[in-house]
């Protein structure tokens, strides 16, 4: 896109600090978003909410309020639900995202970046969506530190399911590492932001 902020891609392993970067961003200049709130949202939508229920069951939403964790143990108890679930949710995320850009980029004076938390960002060939990505990756020791301390269930099944922190880093177009303080990371995603305004 040779006008206006760039949209980007966040992305980054369970514990790597995918939130405290997108937090940092919106900090330093950045519109941040993202997917997990969305989703969120989603889970509000009379569609969703009759959808999931109509495949699972009404346990998972009692009351008409959708139990996530119940959907997540639905969802993971195999690749077809899974799929299902992600066939559901990812076209609408998609939809929200793109008008969330819309509507930033009409600001008077636009944002240093788009920047759109997408935990599933490679797996889901979602790149293509956006303009750039980030891959923010960490020691694997201190991850299952901040895993452990934020209560992640599931997060083996979870892993399971992403590609390694490696892999995501070799396929972004800027790998940032969050193994020290926050300056530290903040510094990093700074020169990031600054790259980004220097290829529009």
């Amino acid at each position: 896109m040779a006008d206006g902020p760039r949209l980007v891609g966040l992305t980054g392993g369970i514990g790597a600090g995918k939130s405290e970067a997108l937090a940092a961003l919106e900090r330093l200049g950045a519109a941040a978003l993202s997917t997990d709130a969305v989703v969120h949202e989603l889970y509000g939508d009379p569609e969703v909410v009759a959808a999931v229920v109509g495949r699972w069951g009404d346990d998972v939403a009692p009351g008409g309020v959708v139990d996530r964790p119940a959907v997540a143990r639905h969802a993971f108890a195999s690749p077809a639900e899974r799929e299902w679930l992600e066939g559901l949710l990812w076209p609408r995320v998609g939809a929200r995202v793109q008008a969330w850009a819309a509507q930033e980029r009409e600001r008077p004076e636009p944002p240093r970046a788009l920047v759109v938390e997408t935990p599933l960002l490679f797996e889901a060939g979602m790149e293509r969506a956006y303009d750039a990505t980030i891959a923010v990756v960490a020691d694997e020791e201190i991850r299952a530190q901040r895993a452990a301390a934020r209560g992640h269930e599931a997060v083996d099944e979870r892993t399971k399911r992403q590609l390694s922190q490696e892999e995501k880093a070799a396929r972004a177009t800027y790998a940032v590492r969050n193994d020290g303080d926050l300056g530290d990371l903040e510094a990093a995603l700074s020169d990031v932001l600054d790259r980004l305004s220097r290829t529009r």
